[in-house]
């Protein structure tokens, strides 16, 4: 190996960071950022790509060529983040740091991580290092929609012989473990008529009530997984119920005779989602056995006007713990903290979740997640931040572990 060593460097990193922090990127307008971080890779000398996932929709792919004769390694994050949330106290898009806190809204999931992985690329490049195999760093658009960045990254054939994703799951967790998520909708279709006519309607939201209720109580097809315990999991995540297929909110002397609930099930490995969509018909046709007036609607993935809906199901994954790239990322874990990893597989609760490692899984990349953790406040919804200690440590495990596993000159 070189003699050269990367050095992670605090303020380069936050800076970063927060540049990230003060372009808004929700779904599914993440471009802006997606350009910026064309232009910081472009006049950095990175080989970047510019993939238009959707039309307008571009994610962000930069490699750090190496001399060809080694292994290419993958650091995979997401520039979508999450929707604001109701009583913050913040700025959500003015970067702060207090301490070994950053904070800023989309930072804890996961823009620092991006950062993170960025950071140590830069760092290798910086110090003279090169490396044998190409680094890549895939700056994807959609993860909360089910990953549709890496999704077609992975459709357009482009390949590297690992990964690691940063997404928040915090240092010294090695998650190569994680359960599924999909998305669906239910719809219960009413009579409408005026208020003075109810006796001649059916409406569609008290119908509904009946499902949400019904669905506290499925009784899923699976086999318990001991890393997994509270898998699967069911959420009623939103409802809307009007006239109309508009769902028309503005006559509430008229009964409703549409109302849908988006529904989110994270389930267990063995579950597909043929599997949870029969598990779910067979409470839906019960109440319509009940009631000749219950008429429901299943559609997976949710209609394409809900704006940021998940269109993909992402599945489980449970990767050998005795991958080249685990091994890796443990050695150089324990060579940067003196520490050997608190978990290699499952960390709850996070773990119930899903992530991107499914789409690259599926296409023959092992991969895992390793990112810092951060959290939310307690004074507000919006005081997201992330551990600035945990950015650095992590970045110069990943440095570390680019040069072992893609090999140095």
């Amino acid at each position: 190996m070189t003699e050269l060593l990367p050095e992670i460097d605090r303020t380069r990193l936050l800076d970063l960071a927060s540049e990230l922090i003060r372009i808004p990127s929700f779904v599914p307008n993440e471009s802006d950022v997606a350009f910026y971080l064309r232009d910081f890779f472009t006049d950095r000398g990175y080989d970047v790509l510019m993939q238009e996932v959707e039309p307008g929709r571009f994610q962000t792919i930069a490699t750090l060529p190496g001399a060809g004769s080694g292994r290419s390694l993958m650091f995979n994050g997401h520039l979508d983040i999450n929707s604001l949330m109701i009583g913050g106290t913040r700025d959500p898009w003015t970067p702060t740091v207090e301490g070994d806190r950053l904070y800023g809204h989309g930072i804890q999931n996961m823009k620092g991580g991006v950062a993170t992985m960025i950071e140590a690329a830069e760092s290798i490049r910086l110090a003279g290092i090169e490396l044998q195999g190409d680094l890549v760093l895939a700056c994807v658009v959609g993860e909360t929609q089910g990953g549709v960045g890496s999704n077609h990254l992975m459709e357009s054939g482009f390949r590297t012989d690992a990964a690691i994703l940063t997404e928040p799951f915090g240092l010294g967790k090695i998650v190569t473990v994680h359960g599924g998520i999909m998305h669906f909708a239910i719809h219960t279709h009413g009579l409408s008529a005026h208020i003075s006519r109810a006796q001649d309607t059916v409406n569609a939201v008290v119908q509904m009530t009946k499902v949400v209720e019904a669905l506290q109580h499925v009784e899923f097809t699976y086999v318990p997984r001991e890393d997994l315990p509270a898998l699967p999991l069911i959420n009623v995540g939103s409802i809307i119920g009007g006239r109309g297929q508009g769902y028309v909110l503005t006559e509430p002397p008229y009964i409703p005779d549409l109302c849908t609930i988006i529904v989110d099930v994270h389930h267990a490995p063995g579950q597909t989602a043929e599997t949870v969509e029969a598990d779910i018909r067979k409470v839906l046709d019960a109440l319509a056995a009940e009631d000749t007036d219950f008429k429901y609607e299943f559609e997976m993935p949710p209609p394409e006007f809900f704006q940021g809906r998940r269109e993909l199901v992402m599945e489980p994954v449970d990767i050998p713990v005795d991958e080249p790239i685990v091994l890796s990322v443990a050695y150089n874990h324990e060579h940067v903290t003196g520490k050997s990893p608190d978990v290699i597989g499952a960390a709850l609760p996070m773990s119930y979740s899903a992530g991107d490692t499914c789409w690259l899984w599926g296409a023959g990349i092992p991969s895992l997640h390793y990112g810092p953790a951060g959290g939310f406040e307690e004074t507000g919804p919006e005081g997201a931040y992330i551990s600035v200690s945990e950015m650095v440590t992590i970045a110069e495990v990943l440095a570390l572990t680019a040069m072992d596993f893609c090999g140095t000159a």
